[in-house]
């Protein structure tokens, strides 16, 4: 403050000085004036310019008078304004300096904020994880204690930043950000270390057992569903965990051992996984996979199988469902679990959707001209349904194999309509309207209500095979089984029942009044050389007819395509 008034004072005698000599330039016109205006007045009264007639001019005009007073009244009024505006005009230049170094220092503050803090959440970034996280390694050292470094990451959250949008997908980790900052102590790191990653510094954790309790508790955090857009997203995460000193010595070690434990976590589908030496083998498996699918899926190294589907009460052949598997030239045989989840983290789904309609009708096509009608069943998932270009795509690919619309049954889950159940409506009346069957998957596994059920354009019921495996032995089992079929039914629906194992729930579903029936008992889903051959062998030695689709066959000409 002595310093700022200091400066105010000399530069307000700096503005003074410069004042005051303006003030005496001031004065000396004035004078001027007063000679001029004298001079003047001597010849217009006195008709002529003398200095007697000057100071009779003088004596006699009282306006000269008050000009004669100028010269020293101006300085002395110049002299006390400038001396106030100098006070003034050094103040203001002082205020407005301070304010200025303020607002410097608040850019400044900010600037460090945002280099280390996310923008949207405002946690902790990468960069401050890994400086927090050097910090307690370095303290867990000095003192040889234990901490932990947990890496979150949010399942399947790319598809609702592909379906609801990236304005809800920031809302809905803003809101996941507010729950995590509710379980993690006062002396725990949490930060948003990545688009949907969350990374957890866990100074002076005891043990597995702890890390394993404070796992549940996130995931307990995350079971309320999160209301989006009016839509209620259940969110579930993966976490993988890895500890000091027991998993590495420092901080790339510790946070790769976690990230590797996490992805198993997510493969796996086990909530939290804690990081152990069995698990080093799939971080390179991580890193590769996805490009290798993609090339796959480019180069056509996938292969399609197919299930049979027969009709209960005739044994006609009905149809067939389409399975993928991926023969990879390291990892062996490969079933759609291990990796049709990765295509979804890595956005290759839709590629993958396009590659087993345009491969499974080009085999349509063939299984046509070989005089076996069929209906091929296809999954697609929640992104074909918010898709506007989807029935597009479907329409340009059945007429370029030339195949009738009622040759393709597109199977759908409960929990992929009810991603964005009006979009999905409008998509699936598209596909409906072209004459595509549409198949409720897996049903009774997911969270639709009948509700949603009676809106759909579906003409297939399919019962997940969970219910179906163990109905003879389950009163609970067999009562939901039979449910659904008597409510599919009045619902004008045909009822599928996949996972037949055995010839007891063969008869027990036909005498229940199902209609289609799926599963190992029928047949194991088999290449297209090995379904052709089943089906000839079926017709031929054990009865089964082959069976034109509903309504009339098509005139497809045998040498077309």
């Amino acid at each position: 403050m002595h310093a700022n008034a200091i400066s105010v004072s000399s530069n307000a005698k700096l503005l003074q000085s410069k004042a005051s000599s303006h003030a005496v330039m001031g004065a000396v016109v004035a004078g001027v004036a007063i000679i001029i205006a004298t001079i003047l007045s001597s010849y217009f009264n006195e008709g002529s310019i003398s200095l007697e007639a000057m100071v009779a001019s003088q004596k006699h005009n009282m306006v000269l008078w008050f000009l004669d007073a100028m010269p020293f009244i101006f300085p002395l009024w110049g002299q006390y304004v400038s001396s106030v505006l100098s006070y003034e005009a050094g103040a203001m230049v002082m205020d407005q300096t301070h304010e200025l170094r303020t607002y410097t220092i608040a850019l400044e503050k900010k600037a460090t904020h945002d280099s280390t803090h996310d923008s949207l959440t405002n946690l902790p970034n990468r960069t401050l994880f890994i400086d927090r996280l050097q910090q307690s390694v370095n303290l867990a050292l000095r003192e040889k204690t234990n901490l932990a470094v947990c890496i979150l990451d949010i399942d399947r959250f790319k598809e609702v930043n592909d379906t609801l949008g990236h304005y809800n997908g920031d809302r809905l980790i803003k809101q996941i950000a507010l729950r995590l900052t509710g379980i993690i102590r006062e002396s725990d790191t949490l930060a948003r270390i990545g688009g949907d990653e969350f990374g957890f510094v866990l100074p002076r954790i005891a043990n597995a057992d702890d890390l394993k309790k404070l796992g549940k508790k996130l995931q307990k955090a995350l079971k309320t569903p999160f209301i989006l857009e009016n839509l209620s997203l259940d969110v579930s995460a993966s976490i993988g965990a890895a500890l000091f000193p027991q998993h590495g010595n420092d901080v790339d070690t510790l946070i790769q051992r976690a990230d590797v434990a996490m992805y198993i976590a997510k493969q796996d589908n086990s909530g939290i996984v804690i990081y152990s030496k069995e698990l080093d083998g799939h971080s390179p498996h991580r890193l590769t996979l996805g490009g290798e699918l993609r090339e796959a899926i480019n180069n056509d190294d996938l292969v399609l199988y197919y299930q049979p589907k027969i009709f209960c009460k005739s044994n006609m052949h009905h149809a067939a469902e389409v399975l993928v598997r991926w023969q990879h030239p390291r990892h062996g045989f490969m079933l759609p679990d291990q990796f049709i989840p990765l295509a979804e983290r890595v956005g290759l789904i839709s590629d993958l959707t396009v590659w087993v309609l345009k491969h499974s009708l080009r085999q349509c096509r063939e299984w046509y001209k070989a005089g076996i009608t069929i209906e091929i069943s296809v999954n697609v998932s929640s992104l074909c349904l918010l898709d506007p270009e989807f029935p597009d795509v479907l329409t340009g690919m059945l007429a370029s194999y030339e195949l009738p619309a009622k040759s393709l049954m597109i199977e759908i889950t409960e929990t992929s309509i009810m991603v964005n159940p009006e979009r999905s409506y409008q998509i699936l009346n598209r596909i409906a309207d072209m004459g595509v069957g549409l198949s409720i998957d897996d049903f009774g596994t997911g969270y639709s209500s009948l509700a949603y059920l009676k809106k759909l354009p579906a003409t297939e019921l399919k019962i997940d095979k969970s219910f179906v495996i163990d109905m003879l032995g389950n009163d609970s089992d067999m009562a939901i089984v039979n449910a659904t079929i008597q409510l599919g039914h009045n619902l004008g629906l045909t009822v599928v029942a996949e996972g037949v194992e055995n010839s007891a729930t063969f008869d027990k579903l036909k005498a229940m009044g199902c209609d289609i029936l799926q599963g190992y008992f029928i047949s194991k889903p088999v290449a297209a050389a090995e379904f052709f051959a089943w089906v000839e062998k079926k017709v031929q030695g054990f009865g089964l007819q082959a069976c034109s689709l509903p309504g009339d066959r098509p005139d497809i000409p045998v040498d077309a395509g």
